[in-house]
């Protein structure tokens, strides 16, 4: 199964923010932000906090993706 991260980047858009204010606002690294665009898994710990900052729920910032 795969992860897909278009809902993080689409609420980032909404909430006018960009990745680098995001890496401010949530504290997490340039590896991290990478795995993210690249939609590679990252530990529930960075997803908590994106969801935190952002005032969501993991389902508004990630889903995962059934491989055929």
């Amino acid at each position: 199964m795969d992860v897909s991260y278009n809902k993080l980047w689409k609420l980032m858009i909404d909430k006018g923010i960009n990745k680098s204010e995001l890496r401010s606002l949530t504290g997490i690294g340039t590896n991290t932000l990478a795995k993210l665009s690249k939609n590679q898994q990252v530990s529930m710990d960075v997803l908590m906090k994106i969801c935190s900052k952002l005032n969501c729920d993991i389902s508004d910032i990630c889903e995962f993706i059934k491989e055929n």
